[in-house]
């Protein structure tokens, strides 16, 4: 541990760590009520549109994601979180203001840039002050907190848009920012010494991220990884709609959401106990099976079963791909870094925003294909698990050991 960082008891920087990284969740899962009255408002016409305010944060997010980690290498942790900071509340006043969709959507994808820094800068901080078993625990506790935030935002947001209108969102968007901000800023010393400090080169960047694509097992595992964010990023734009206008369940929209989140926070605990057992590719692989076969029979429902039967397979068919997510991600980005030991902080880097980029692209078509029905959808996760499935048979190990 650094000797500036003992200011904070373990507690309170497990606490701080976990509401930074859980301003990319706010950001998301909050919207989520808010959609049908911002597509009512900015576009009438189209009102399948508004679930591009979702993707197009997680766009800026995945561009943003590219330089933090070097940025941070070089300026230090907390310049660059706070300067995130700044940016995302920027860009959410900015938002606040918008009158057309056009420049709401601008404004998301800024707003995501900002909030690349939380995302990937907490984690620099947690590996500078703990390593081995230490930061494993830390990582657990923070992530423990961090999941609960798509169980709350959904709620939380509605009543927030209940009472002061859906723009007001972005302004909980600015309290929220700075409030942590300004918690990290009085409380936690910096966590990267200026003799640690790596001059920001470039070209470095650019070579690191010619090995990521270059080295097989890390360029598949890349892929399976986008096509996973894909099925998630997918089922997150067009879940709000489904249970509104497909099952009429808009006012119960945020319960419903919260219970799913909360049956899918268990996927990381799961895996936890398991992957030593069967193996991470294992494990992936079954998991893509379950979301080919799950989606599948949600599809043939909607043509066959009763309303209840829709409904409950659809639930079910939610909660499988965010339920897979929890089980496969953290496990692709593993055996994505294992050969990249050497260039560990610009490959972690590269890799999460390709895929996370690369995840957009997929999700955005799937997402305007909403026809009225979940089918669109459930075909679309049954192809990306697929394809996903068989990348994932030809990803190969150094010990080729799972």
């Amino acid at each position: 541990m650094t000797h500036d960082a003992k200011r904070l008891s373990q507690t309170e920087f497990i606490a701080l760590m976990a509401m930074v990284a859980a301003t990319v969740a706010f950001s998301i899962d909050a919207m989520l009520p808010a959609l049908p009255e911002i597509g009512a408002e900015l576009s009438p016409d189209a009102l399948n549109n508004a679930q591009l305010i979702l993707t197009s944060f997680v766009f800026g997010m995945g561009l943003g994601t590219f330089v933090t980690g070097p940025l941070s290498d070089t300026f230090g942790r907390k310049p660059v979180m706070i300067g995130g900071a700044v940016l995302y509340c920027g860009a959410a006043i900015w938002a606040f203001y918008a009158q057309t969709l056009e420049v709401m959507l601008i404004a998301r994808t800024i707003q995501g840039l900002g909030a690349a820094g939380p995302r990937v800068v907490a984690l620099a901080m947690i590996r500078d002050i703990y390593g081995g078993r230490d930061m494993a625990r830390i990582s657990s506790f923070v992530m423990l907190v961090f999941s609960l935030v798509p169980a709350l935002a959904p709620t939380l947001g509605y009543f927030i848009i209940a009472g002061f209108g859906w723009r007001s969102i972005f302004l909980a968007f600015v309290i929220f920012s700075l409030a942590t901000s300004i918690w990290l800023l009085i409380r936690q010393p910096e966590t990267l010494l200026p003799e640690n400090r790596r001059p920001l080169r470039i070209g470095k960047l650019i070579e690191a991220t010619k090995e990521v694509l270059t080295t097989e097992t890390t360029r598949l595992s890349m892929i399976v990884q986008t096509l996973g964010f894909g099925i998630l990023f997918s089922s997150l734009s067009s879940i709000q709609q489904i249970f509104d206008l497909v099952f009429d369940e808009g006012e119960h929209f945020h319960y419903w959401f919260g219970s799913i989140a909360v049956i899918s926070a268990s996927a990381s605990l799961l895996n936890a106990r398991i992957v030593g057992k069967y193996g991470m590719r294992a494990i992936i692989r079954r998991m893509f099976q379950v979301n080919v076969t799950v989606a599948l029979i949600m599809v043939a429902c909607q043509f066959t079963g009763s309303e209840t039967v829709r409904f409950w397979s659809f639930y079910v068919f939610v909660v499988s791909c965010f339920f897979g997510a929890g089980m496969t991600i953290g496990n692709l980005n593993a055996l994505a870094m294992e050969p990249l030991p050497h260039i560990a902080g610009l490959a972690a880097s590269a890799i999460a925003a390709v895929a996370t980029v690369g995840a957009v692209f997929i999700a955005i078509p799937v997402g305007l294909a909403f026809n009225g029905t979940p089918v669109p959808l459930g075909l679309a996760v049954a192809l990306l698990a697929t394809v996903a499935f068989w990348f994932t048979t030809k990803i190969k190990r150094p010990s080729d050991e799972d």
